[in-house]
């Protein structure tokens, strides 16, 4: 028996990832793709415009397709919340409110994206333990705290499944990024491929967890999959990969391109990479429902370079 599939934020950097992967599982008129962009002319499948702080129209959507599964992704990123706080509240807890109650209405399955940005200045920055303080200084790290334990109150007080990740920083070369804190390390890559130097908005001392996109898509599944005994945490589960300093990344690049070169000039981005961790402990993850990475630095800065060179060439 076939599932419907609501992808919200369909054409984020997530999004665009994750749609193909469902459409090949499930089928390519199984998973509805909602964004607040308008389509491209290529995309093949049902792809929507509209807004997730419209109830009404996710309630119309839910109607008519009796959605099984929702993977809300709509959100405003960390550097571009800190521009826009309002709209940033508004789109990231109304719109996951909504589905929370049209979930609730419905019993769908919930995935949502949550993010290291929970984390604060006053978080241990080492092997972050799954439960810790959580102080974010930005406001999308504000949203996804008040997100997680609105999560864990729609599972403890109705029962629904809710099943989140806290990502770390994504990196990926189908996209480029959407307004993160540590979109720093995507932009390197196009810089270094593109035959220019790059201009880097972090310190080179800053270590941050980041994972390539293949393994977070393959997470998002693997979780969503499990059996539900065997979700444990429903704030949000620590999910992690890699973490390198930006120098790190910049020498790896390098091994590829010798002669290209990185400054860096810190602006007010720095204080959101300082405030979160150097690297996240995800052994809840590993332990509860078998989560593994593939890629590491090496290999990731490899395929990435592959990629980017057949799509910028």
């Amino acid at each position: 028996m076939s599932k419907k599939i609501l992808v919200t934020g369909a054409l984020g950097q997530i999004g665009s990832e994750l749609v193909p992967e469902l459409k090949s599982k499930h089928g390519k008129d199984d998973v509805i793709a909602l964004d607040y962009s308008s389509p491209p002319d290529d995309y093949e499948g049902l792809l929507l415009e509209g807004d997730v702080r419209d109830k009404e129209v996710l309630s119309e959507l839910w109607e008519k397709y009796d959605f099984d599964e929702v993977y809300h992704l709509a959100s405003l990123l960390s550097a571009t919340g800190e521009k826009k706080p309002d709209l940033a509240w508004d789109v990231n807890m109304e719109g996951l409110k909504h589905v929370l109650d049209l979930a609730k209405e419905h019993d769908t399955k919930i995935f949502w994206a949550s993010s290291i940005a929970v984390f604060g200045p006053n978080t241990p920055r080492e092997k972050t333990p799954q439960h810790t303080i959580l102080e974010p200084i930005t406001v999308y790290g504000v949203t996804k705290v008040s997100g997680e334990l609105l999560c864990q109150y729609y599972h403890e007080k109705y029962d629904l499944d809710v099943r989140s990740l806290r990502y770390p920083g994504l990196i990926s070369w189908k996209e480029k990024p959407g307004g993160g804190t540590t979109d720093y390390a995507v932009e390197m890559f196009y810089k270094a491929v593109e035959g220019e130097n790059y201009i880097c908005f972090v310190d080179e001392e800053t270590r941050l967890p980041m994972m390539y996109m293949e393994d977070a898509i393959r997470g998002t599944l693997k979780l969503m999959e499990a059996p539900e005994e065997k979700i444990k945490v429903r704030t949000s589960y620590n999910h992690s990969a890699l973490n390198f300093e930006a120098k790190d990344l910049e020498r790896e690049i390098q091994k590829h391109y010798p002669d290209f070169e990185v400054e860096y000039k810190p602006d007010e981005r720095q204080k959101n990479a300082d405030s979160w961790p150097d690297s996240v402990d995800d052994s809840k993850a590993r332990e509860d429902w078998g989560w593994d990475h593939e890629y590491d630095l090496e290999k990731m800065v490899k395929v990435m370079l592959e990629n980017l060179e057949r799509k910028l060439n």
